[in-house]
This record gives C-alpha cells, structure tokens and sequence, in this order.
C-alpha cells in the first residue's frame, strides 16, 4: 500500500481578513503551507499532492516545490469552489487508488508533525478511515437561536484536526455518492465518511499545538510553537 499526502491550500481565507489567502501568509521568512510540505516531505508518505488555487499553482511549483526540493510533490494542481470540490480533485490524480491510503491535510495547520503523522498511519492501517483529534478541555454546549437546548458529556467531545486519513477508493467511493445526493454543506472529509461511506471514523490522538490558522492571534499562537518545535522551526 502506498501513502499519499493531500494539502488542501485552495482556500480564500476571508476570516483571516486581507488579500493574501492565509495558508500564503508568511511566518518565519515561509509561507504556512511550506511547514506542512516540509514535514510531509521527510516522514513516511510515498507521494504529495497540493491543491490551491488556479493563481497560486505556479507559485506553489516555483517558489516552493523546486526551490526547496519537495521531491515527492508529484502535483500542484487548482481546487474547486468548495472545499469538497478541492479535496475530490486530488482524489483523481492518485493512480491507483485501491492501492493506497490518503492523508488529507489542511495547509492551514503548520504545525503537523511526524508524530501526528505516525500515529495516524498506524490507525488507518488498522481501521481504514481514521482522523487526529483532542479531547476537549471545555463543556460544549448546543445552541439554537441564541438558547442552549442541550449540554454534551464533555468525555464524549473530542475536537477534530487535520490529517484526516482513509483507504482511498473508499473515501472516492462516499464523495461520489456526496455528490450524487446534491449534499454540499460537509466540512471535513470524516464527514464525507460518516454519512455517504461505509467504514466507521476513528480517532487517533494529535496535539493541542496542531492548531488552525483562521485569526491573526492564531498567527502568532503558530509561530510561537513552530519556534519549539522539534519537526520545523522558524528561521
């Protein structure tokens, strides 16, 4: 069995604020997507994929795929208008799909590292769809219009993160049926697994570092751990 890395750097990032998509803001003289692309390239996985968008694919290419070597990049490639869309389109370079396992990752998270990584390898060698998650440190509660209407086992609560990992043709096979209910409000591919797939989503532990980017104090949160990580540090 093969492993192949997706990144997923197609989105706009309009919450962050600014023209520049997030996963392009630079921290330590690189982009974020580059830590990613950096720990991807030096563990394990066989081959990388990068989907972005059209007006970044040759930014991607130059800038940081040849200027740093990423060997196993194999394509950089434009998204679609969701993040679905984007994810799928990545799915379909992968040349044998029933032949390998697919670990979706958001550029949008630097902090990845081979220790996530490991651990989510030896859980979708085991159980075929798998995804790295905490368990929360806060009461959740459900809110309808502004009124709680009910208040979870917080042991019950985990918070998802990225990578999310899955048998390839079986992850393909419940977007196809996504797509063919016209179901298009999922945000994670766990999601994609939990109602239109057949293999039951596991969790491995991440990290509580392994944060997204989606403010400008989650900017400097990132830069701040990427300064002690052991897997890439700010240069």
């Amino acid at each position: 069995m093969r492993h192949v890395g997706i990144i997923v750097a197609a989105g706009k990032g309009t919450r962050f604020g600014g023209d520049l998509p997030k996963q392009f803001i630079e921290v330590g003289g690189h982009p974020l997507l580059f830590y990613s692309l950096k720990v991807m390239q030096e563990s394990f996985l066989d081959e990388i994929i990068v989907v972005t968008g059209e007006e970044w694919v040759e930014y991607v290419k130059r800038e940081l795929v040849e200027r740093f070597s990423f060997s196993k990049v194999s394509g950089v490639i434009k998204g679609g208008r969701e993040r679905s869309d984007s994810v799928y389109a990545g799915l379909c370079l992968l040349k044998d799909p029933a032949g390998c396992f697919v670990y979706i990752h958001d550029a949008a998270r630097p902090m990845l590292s081979a220790d996530i990584l490991d651990r989510v390898r030896e859980g979708v060698t085991e159980y075929r769809a798998v995804i790295a998650a905490v368990p929360s440190k806060d009461t959740v509660k459900i809110v309808k219009d502004g009124v709680v209407v009910d208040t979870p086992d917080r042991s019950t609560v985990q918070i998802v993160q990225t990578p999310q990992a899955f048998a390839a043709d079986e992850l393909i096979a419940a977007y196809d049926r996504m797509f063919a209910s016209g179901t298009l409000s999922l945000t994670d591919d766990a999601g994609v697994m939990e109602k239109f797939g057949k293999a039951k989503v596991r969790t491995v532990l991440g990290d509580y570092t392994n944060i997204k980017v989606t403010t400008a104090e989650d900017l400097k949160l990132a830069e701040q751990y990427l300064n002690n990580s052991k897997d890439v540090k700010v240069q």
